[in-house]
């Protein structure tokens, strides 16, 4: 017990030392002006490959993690962004959409720096287009699992048609089409640690942070939303019309501050376990293993 409290002092002090508040407001501030240009990517995407239903399907899988009080006021206008008419992927508006999207990318990796202690070396040229591959690939992957989800139904109702016997494991295989939104959630988070810092931790060594990241998300979205349920009332009499965009604010300045505690607990365990070793080997007498 003695440990784990000195461990959780030693992370708060680390977290303040590297300016977590300010980075995790810089980061919430990134991912909500990053929103919709990524959505603008995803449509174009979708449009490329032919199925533009794809692209709704995506914004409900990012929405499906956020409270309910979040998601619902800012659903309009995601609506309107992916009903847009020009889908096109080369076009103007989408290539701006990838670089400003890509801003969003490169908070995190101002945040995972900071946190795991890296000096950026890298040209700024290089980091931004490998941002920016980033949202591709992001939108690409996102658009495979709401496939999943468009088609799990269709595949399902096939199955049942020769096998009825399943049909009490509809409701499950329903909630398991769903779970994909947490397969890429924590593949993101992977994905995040060990690519964008400047000096990442081996891939062993990312788990501690991601559960606590993960866990800190489900137990921050149910509360948050709780919170907003009986007192969302304050938000809309301080902020009034400026009410949604800052309760999306919050709630995203509270995920981004738990996204970076992940990457300090991270490496203040493998600070931790570098200086056991090291005190070991001062221990180990100079004489032992040698041979005579």
């Amino acid at each position: 017990m003695r440990f784990l409290f000195r461990f959780i002092i030693e992370t708060a002090d680390r977290f303040r030392a590297h300016d977590g508040w300010a980075i995790a407001s810089y980061i919430a501030l990134s991912a909500l002006t990053s929103l919709f240009p990524f959505l603008i990517v995803v449509t174009a995407l979708a449009g490329f490959f032919g199925s533009e239903e794809l692209a709704n399907e995506t914004a409900k899988l990012i929405f499906l993690a956020w409270p309910k009080e979040v998601a619902d006021p800012i659903a309009n206008e995601v609506s309107r962004v992916l009903t847009e008419r020009n889908h096109g992927l080369l076009t103007f508006g989408t290539l701006a959409a990838f670089y400003f999207a890509s801003s969003g990318v490169e908070s995190l990796r101002i945040g995972l720096n900071r946190a795991y202690g890296g000096t950026e070396t890298r040209p700024w040229y290089v980091l931004r287009i490998e941002s920016i591959l980033f949202i591709l690939a992001g939108a690409t992957v996102m658009l495979f699992f709401a496939f999943l989800v468009v088609l799990g139904p269709l595949i399902w109702s096939i199955v049942l048609r020769y096998v009825p016997k399943l049909e009490p494991f509809t409701r499950e295989v329903t909630l398991a089409s769903y779970a994909v939104t947490g397969v890429a959630t924590t593949a993101a988070l992977l994905v995040a640690h060990r690519l964008l810092p400047a000096q990442p931790l081996p891939l062993y060594r990312l788990a501690p942070g991601i559960i606590l990241t993960l866990t800190l998300w489900l137990a921050g979205g149910f509360g948050f939303g709780a919170y907003l349920h009986g007192f969302a009332g304050n938000y809309v009499s301080t902020y009034a019309g400026l009410a949604t965009v800052m309760i999306a604010l919050v709630f995203l300045y509270l995920m981004a501050s738990m996204f970076l505690l992940g990457g300090e607990v991270n490496a203040l365990l493998a600070e931790t376990l570098a200086r056991r070793r090291e005190r070991r080997t001062r221990h180990v007498p100079s004489g032992v293993g040698a041979v005579d």
